[in-house]
């Protein structure tokens, strides 16, 4: 079973998009460098975010931005030039004023683990000042999804 920092059970809300590796996406060793890594997670959230809901837009439209204020990635193999991979975002349930993700890279097989990561958001009013309960539309979202 994967290991996932935030994640003590299965994710009730999950997407899958696949990428395809472009030529600017790697290194000179030819595979995929470390950094894009972290565009393939936003892919993931910019796909999860459209098919339920909670997309960049969704958020600034009720009056907030949703900066990343934790990310982590672990690399466990390499991609290259041309291969396609599926990105697996999971939506993880928190109490707390945030929202949190867990990712898993894996090749196009859907079983070899690329690599794993997560990001926590925060919520910013339109002055930029933290919020430390859910927005109104955030609680609406939860509710409509059961989480």
């Amino acid at each position: 079973m994967k290991k996932h920092k935030y994640r003590a059970k299965e994710s009730a809300l999950t997407d899958r998009t696949t990428i395809k590796v472009r030529f600017s996406e790697v290194d000179s060793m030819r595979i995929v460098w470390h950094g894009q890594y972290i565009k393939y997670f936003e892919d993931g959230r910019e796909t999860f975010g459209k098919r339920y809901g909670i997309g960049y837009c969704d958020i600034y439209e009720n009056g907030y931005t949703a900066p990343i204020v934790d990310l982590t990635c672990q690399y466990k193999q390499s991609l290259s030039f041309g291969e396609e991979a599926i990105v697996e975002t999971n939506y993880i349930a928190s109490d707390a004023a945030k929202i949190i993700f867990e990712y898993t890279v894996y090749k196009s097989d859907g079983e070899t683990v690329v690599a794993t990561g997560s990001t926590v958001q925060v919520f910013l009013n339109s002055n930029n000042e933290l919020e430390w309960t859910n927005p109104d539309f955030y609680q609406e979202w939860k509710k409509k999804w059961n989480i």
